[in-house]
């Protein structure tokens, strides 16, 4: 089902999310791809930015923004290690990513299929095609061992 680029892009995702781990945030790495190039990678890190809104896929889009020089990404793909939250779905739509590939779900704040369901929503004039599960068990891994370390501190 999953194509050998899919799974790089997200292989590429779970190392991004180990930097984030290392730098003491939530393990998330997302990646934003367009004909088969990468043009924007990050991570999450707001408590070192000091931003509530450096969500990985955010920084992604960000990056992604600037390099396409337009804030439009028609045609792009995001592959992200968790299912992205209600912010980070409404940026994706805002700027018209096509596809969405992410590893696992995020029961408490996932705004794809998990918490609430935004992108089925009626109201949007943009909708994105989403695939799941793609490398799960290890970013599911990589996000219980991250809260269980933290716990113990």
């Amino acid at each position: 089902m999953w194509s050998q680029n899919d799974i790089g892009w997200m292989q590429r995702g779970l190392e991004l999310a180990q930097k984030a781990e290392a730098a003491g945030e939530v393990p998330v790495g997302a990646v934003m791809v367009y004909n088969g190039e990468c043009i924007g990678e990050g991570y999450n890190c707001p408590i070192k930015t000091c931003d509530p809104t450096s969500h990985a896929e955010i920084n992604a889009l960000r990056e992604a923004g600037v390099q396409l020089k337009n804030y439009r990404l028609t045609g792009s793909t995001l592959y992200v290690t968790l299912e992205p939250c209600a912010m980070c779905v409404t940026a994706m739509i805002h700027a018209r990513v096509s596809r969405l590939v992410f590893a696992t779900p995020d029961p408490k704040t996932g705004a794809v299929i998990s918490a609430i369901s935004l992108l089925n929503a009626n109201y949007h004039n943009h909708h994105i095609q989403v695939e799941q599960s793609l490398l799960a068990e290890e970013a599911s891994l990589m996000l219980k061992n991250f809260f269980q370390k933290r716990r113990k501190v």
